[in-house]
């Protein structure tokens, strides 16, 4: 069995199978999760985020994150610096921000990648779209929360699985590039472990407070 990425417990079992992956669940944590030789390497991985078309300009793209942007919004203060972690090819969460008035740092190991940034404090950091991604998100998840000051808000948006979710036909997971799934009890494993509350928004979006 693998160990789970996240927490890194043993307690793992086989989740489901098809011919392009196996999936794992982890007891402890309950993310879902597919061990790293299933995962493309990085040329394959940046070939498909090259396809995206991400237009700041797009409206639809723009509605889209609101559901990030909106709840985040509302626990700012005048001045507040954020960063915007796993920004892609084409900015645009972070672009919403700075027209608000907020001064947002990007990091993206494909497209911005200024490692500079995990020296600073950030009193907002907003992943979207982003953790799904990870090979070891344990690992940069902490990180990220160890980036915000005390008051701080940490915004992550990824598809939840959920009970009604039947995995087989996801299609979330078809992605070859999506290798890890949260569910609500897995962000209240997170909030737990870092002794912090959570605020969930639909299906799709969790808010962090340090």
């Amino acid at each position: 069995m693998a160990n789970c990425p996240l927490c890194g417990s043993n307690h793992t079992e086989s989740y489901f199978s098809n011919k392009d992956s196996k999936y794992f669940t982890c007891s402890e944590c309950e993310l879902v999760f597919s061990p790293d030789e299933f995962h493309l390497n990085e040329t394959e991985e940046k070939s498909r985020y090259d396809l995206h078309r991400n237009n700041p300009k797009d409206e639809r793209y723009r509605k889209f994150l609101s559901k990030i942007f909106n709840p985040v919004l509302r626990y700012l203060s005048p001045g507040d610096v954020g960063l915007d972690f796993g920004s892609g090819p084409g900015p645009t969460l972070s672009l919403m921000f700075s027209e608000q008035g907020y001064k947002v740092d990007l990091f993206d190991k494909f497209y911005a990648n200024n490692e500079s940034i995990f020296n600073n404090k950030y009193n907002f950091i907003t992943s979207s779209e982003v953790v799904e991604h990870l090979d070891n998100p344990g690992v940069e998840l902490n990180r990220l929360f160890n980036m915000l000051d005390n008051g701080g808000v940490l915004a992550i948006m990824t598809q939840m699985l959920n009970s009604d979710i039947d995995f087989s036909s996801w299609h979330y997971k078809d992605d070859p590039t999506h290798i890890c799934f949260f569910s609500k009890n897995t962000m209240k494993y997170l909030a737990k472990s870092w002794q912090v509350d959570v605020s969930f928004y639909g299906g799709d979006v969790v808010l962090f407070f340090k």
